[in-house]
């Protein structure tokens, strides 16, 4: 029961992580850009910091949590997104909210090192755990466009950074009061192994384990391949992650117009859209046990660059329809690299391995910002999704290369996160 109960927390934080990095994408689109007078290519580089923040803070938060204590830096997870995210809604122009958006970035970097490390510590059942903490990561997502939407037209856009925050600082006490313990106990005693060490043993391709704990030259180059092709697709999958999530409400607010009349319909549309696309990553982990991450990476891949390809010219509802396809692919490759580093790595560094990750991941998300004013200022949104199916296509390539059977450290003697916890 209890860890069902941390299993849960950790999913709240995925979701409230994922909510705080997009209310300005919907409050820009929607709002500002005529309350600030500027154009939107040009109000949302003014993100750009906190993207910034969320990828170089991510390496240190993982290293935090792996010599002091992964509960601890949850826990200054919730109260510190939860603080800065109140104290964003009182900035009064656009240099203040890219130094509001840079402190909810550090924060905000915070979970995915550190809450991945702690729902990865299982080997049984990992993909579908994974999964299941992703979707509640994606309805972070959805929830962004939707509550932001539906506060602008009940109060005002600030109040869409102060819910959230006061939530946050609500779910830090009580995660605090329940894990006391936990966040008190350094994390001297974990298991100690990194990312495919020479002493952990590997799989050969019929499963069995050599008995030379040793790897072999061959070995070696699989991992290299395998951890390149990891890093590769982490980069690219987060270009198509952003280019998607980051520009969809303005592609609804543009796109739908015979659908959308409302910031909250189009709240609305975005919500349903992510939502949906969400149980894509249920579908991706439990194939990922099943069929093995490079069969599943192959359709996901597939099934973004047929949708990327239809959408350009589309308006209301073949382009809502077409949306939910390409979001579908961009939010199912979610959980395969983090299933593939979970699977090759257990360690008292495992959260500092997924630093190395997010911060290659998040510091792209920054990148795409920039790239997602300039393709709208000249070509408008069309050449941006053609630009997102090649990424899709890069993603095809690299992934095909992949080993069927990945190479796993040992089984690991934590006991699972039930992964029968509804999102």
């Amino acid at each position: 029961m209890r860890d069902r109960m941390h299993f849960f927390f950790l999913n709240i934080g995925h979701f409230l992580d994922h909510l705080f990095t997009l209310i300005f994408a919907t409050v820009a689109a929607l709002v500002l850009t005529h309350e600030w007078g500027m154009a939107y290519d040009q109000l949302i580089l003014y993100a750009t910091p906190g993207f910034i923040a969320f990828g170089l803070f991510s390496l240190p938060a993982g290293w935090l949590a792996d010599r002091w204590s992964r509960e601890g830096m949850m826990a200054v997870f919730f109260f510190g997104a939860g603080l800065v995210a109140t104290a964003t809604s009182l900035v009064e122009n656009p240099l203040q909210m890219a130094v509001g958006l840079f402190f909810v970035g550090v924060f905000a970097a915070i979970y995915h090192p550190v809450g991945l490390a702690l729902v990865a510590q299982q080997k049984v059942g990992m993909g579908m755990a994974i999964a299941i903490n992703g979707v509640w990561g994606n309805l972070g997502v959805a929830s962004a466009a939707l509550l932001t939407g539906f506060l602008i037209d009940l109060t005002s856009w600030r109040m869409a950074f102060i819910v959230p925050g006061v939530i946050s600082i609500a779910v830090g006490l009580v995660y605090s009061y329940n894990f006391w313990d936990r966040i008190a106990r350094r994390n001297g005693t974990r298991e100690r192994a990194v990312i495919a060490p020479e002493q952990q043993p590997i799989q050969t391709a019929t499963g069995a384990r050599p008995a030379d704990a040793r790897l072999t030259s061959e070995a070696r180059w699989l991992l290299i391949r395998i951890s390149a092709i990891i890093f590769f697709t982490t980069a690219i999958s987060s270009v198509i992650f952003q280019g998607t999530t980051f520009s969809l409400p303005k592609v609804f607010d543009e796109r739908l117009t015979g659908l959308a009349a409302s910031a909250t319909v189009i709240g609305w549309l975005a919500f349903i859209v992510f939502s949906i696309a969400s149980i894509a990553q249920l579908i991706v982990g439990s194939m990922l046990d099943r069929y093995g991450p490079r069969n599943v990476f192959v359709c996901v891949a597939a099934i973004q660059i047929l949708f990327f390809a239809l959408m350009p010219g589309l308006k209301d509802g073949p382009a809502l329809l077409v949306a939910l396809g390409f979001m579908i692919g961009a939010f199912g490759q979610i959980p395969i690299n983090d299933y593939m580093i979970g699977r090759m790595a257990k360690s008292e560094l495992r959260a500092s391995i997924y630093g190395a990750r997010y911060i290659i991941s998040f510091s792209v998300l920054a990148a795409v910002i920039p790239l997602i004013a300039w393709v709208y200022r000249h070509w408008g949104f069309d050449m941006l999704f053609i630009i997102l199916g090649a990424a899709a296509a890069a993603i095809l390539v690299a992934v095909i290369m992949l080993p069927a059977r990945l190479p796993e450290s040992e089984p690991s003697d934590v006991a699972p996160i039930p992964a029968t916890t509804k999102a």
